[in-house]
């Protein structure tokens, strides 16, 4: 007979010591018969794949008047511009493929992890934390590269500089007297030049660019989905992908002053009462969870610590204080299941509808 109850609706179906609400809202889970779901695979966002190569300067003869000799001296920086760029952009490719690889190697490490304790092991296996550490090592590497793509991404922004300049002059170029008409053509083609390297150490940057946002995301989920599979290791289950993954890309409406964190009326997602020692409520807890996400990835969460009122004074003191301690472990196993600590709310309170200590947890 499970302790846990799962509520959809307002009305209950009694069955024996377990209730269940109709499948209204969410869909009805038992403690005792939830299937652990397969953990989604967190791919790494995708790298950019613009290089730059092969570029080039027009070499046709000038003048030795003073604008020709202006245009050998822009397009001679401009050759070494082109060549400096296509450094820069060899080594991007290259941190762009040790990137890959770390994270690869990060995923294997993750996934292998994941896959002994999707069929249960002991708790804190040291097998585990010794992947766990490894698999810590290499999403530090992954940062590392992110530093580097930062660096290079300076660098870049200081080649755009230096080609918009240079197409700048060019321009300025044409204005400048004593120049003959051969200037004005090696002007046009060093200006043609000049611009497509523009072009292309633009998109360059602006590629990279969005590559540093997304891997910094990317990083900041791992980190989280790491404190997660720690939690899981030391508990030596997996319920399955974390909680944070539903809402990371989500921000939930805060709430205000003076409104009642639970809407009158509402049922509860999940009750457990805690009727004897060591309630197994974290399977289904996390099954509930998920589905009440899925369907609102907005939603926060309260966690109520219903204490039995009545008996002496002394008792129901025991009774608030004991129920309180329920309410607050069910907030950390929300927590360890990965769901931000800023969308659950614990609150209190006692009731003579009750004969044992309960949490419900209600969406909001």
């Amino acid at each position: 007979m499970t302790s846990l109850k799962v509520l959809a609706a307002s009305s209950f179906l009694a069955l024996g010591g377990c209730s269940f609400a109709d499948e209204v809202l969410w869909p009805a889970v038992s403690g005792d018969d939830v299937e652990t779901s397969q953990t989604q695979a967190q791919n790494p966002p995708p790298l950019g794949d613009t290089q730059i190569s092969g570029l080039s300067v027009d070499t046709g003869a000038t003048s030795d008047t003073a604008v020709g000799r202006k245009v050998s001296q822009i397009r001679s920086e401009l050759a070494a511009l082109q060549a400096q760029i296509e450094a820069h952009s060899a080594r991007l490719e290259q941190v762009r493929a040790e990137t890959r690889a770390h994270a690869e190697a990060y995923h294997t490490t993750k996934a292998g992890i994941e896959a002994k304790l999707q069929v249960g092991t002991t708790p804190g296996n040291p097998q585990l934390v010794q992947a766990w550490n490894q698999s810590q090592s290499q999403l530090d590497q992954i940062a590392r590269d992110v530093n580097n793509m930062t660096s290079l991404s300076n660098e870049i922004a200081g080649d755009a500089a230096t080609s918009n300049y240079l197409l700048d002059t060019t321009q300025a170029t044409f204005g400048l007297s004593g120049a003959v008409d051969q200037d004005h053509r090696q002007l046009e083609r060093l200006q043609v030049d000049t611009n497509q390297t523009v072009v292309l150490i633009n998109k360059l940057l602006s590629e990279l660019r969005q590559d540093i946002a997304r891997q910094t995301t990317y990083l900041a989920n791992e980190r989280s989905n790491l404190t997660t599979l720690s939690n899981a290791i030391k508990r030596g289950q997996l319920f399955g992908r974390p909680l944070a993954s539903g809402v990371s890309n989500v921000t939930a409406e805060p709430v205000s002053a003076g409104r009642s964190a639970i809407p009158t009326g509402t049922p509860p997602l999940v009750v457990i009462r805690f009727d004897r020692p060591d309630v197994e409520y974290e399977r289904a807890l996390y099954t509930a969870l998920s589905q009440a996400l899925e369907r609102r990835p907005a939603s926060e969460f309260t966690v109520l610590a219903v204490a039995a009122a009545g008996g002496s004074a002394g008792n129901a003191q025991l009774a608030q204080s004991q129920s309180r301690k329920n309410a607050e472990k069910v907030f950390q196993s929300m927590s360890d299941m990965g769901l931000p600590a800023d969308r659950v709310q614990i609150s209190s309170t006692t009731s003579a509808d009750v004969s044992t200590n309960e949490v419900r947890i209600f969406v909001r």
